[in-house]
């Protein structure tokens, strides 16, 4: 196994690290890799241990919280209504922050903002579940992030993180997901990479994460030190992630090995 990543690796370092991108008739989703097994997980609300969150957010949505003594539902009423489709536009650009945010720093911003209620941490069971909670809404809508003058930079700098080369092992998340995907890494088929079912329940985790953990988790495999959980950084390369994935469908709460 070891050298079987000694040989992909060293493939991919003699790779452009500006390749050309996947063409969007031929994107997949990570799904299409997965065993028949795991698509019938993801597919079955009553099997698949996402929907955990999910009625968890359900729950979270509806709880008031905070000085102010509010939920969500009493801004937002129902979710299914007003949350449907939002998920497919984040990260979206915050006029009082002057760049994009995400959807978790989104439902903080909420949460501080309007219900004077102190912010969720990063990878919390309750920030997951509002999120997830919230992604549901848009399962089966194709992701639609807007980009124009103001967001522009930002898909710049998230797509130059996209093809940079770093770490130890030099190398940069397009070599894989670009320029190897369907080809296998230490037993495993490399997906494309696209972010249409965060945030997800994975086997590895035995639990749901968002989709800046499981960066993390590749930028450590690269070797290279990762960015913190909200860092600038890291919203620009999803933006950029979602852009990539346009048109394609929302699978929240999705299930991956």
């Amino acid at each position: 196994m070891r050298n079987s990543v000694l040989a992909l690796c060293a493939a991919a370092i003699a790779i452009p690290a500006f390749a050309a991108e996947i063409p969007l008739a031929e994107r997949r989703s990570g799904y299409d890799f997965m065993s028949r097994e795991t698509r019938t997980m993801q597919d079955d609300d009553t099997a698949n241990p996402g929907m955990l969150w999910v009625l968890d957010g359900e729950a979270l949505w509806k709880r008031k919280a905070g000085v102010a003594d509010r939920a969500c539902q009493d801004c937002h009423g129902d979710a299914g209504t007003s949350m449907k489709g939002v998920a497919a536009r984040y990260p979206a650009f915050d006029a009082a922050h002057g760049r994009p945010v995400n959807l978790e720093q989104r439902v903080n911003a909420c949460r501080v903002d309007r219900q004077k209620a102190p912010p969720l941490a990063h990878e919390s069971r309750d920030l997951l579940a509002l999120t997830a909670y919230v992604g549901r809404q848009s399962r089966g809508l194709p992701v639609a992030v807007p980009i124009d003058e103001r967001t522009k930079p930002f898909l710049d700098a998230g797509r130059g993180t996209f093809f940079r080369r770093q770490g130890q092992l030099n190398l940069s998340c397009a070599q894989c997901h670009d320029d190897n995907w369907g080809k296998r890494l230490a037993g495993s088929v490399i997906p494309q990479g696209h972010p249409t079912g965060y945030p997800l329940y994975r086997l590895e985790w035995q639990g749901v994460g968002s989709l800046q953990r499981r960066l993390r988790n590749c930028i450590v495999g690269m070797r290279a030190q990762p960015y913190d959980f909200g860092a600038g950084e890291f919203v620009d390369l999803e933006l950029y992630l979602m852009w990539r994935a346009r048109g394609m469908k929302v699978e929240t709460p999705g299930v991956r090995p």
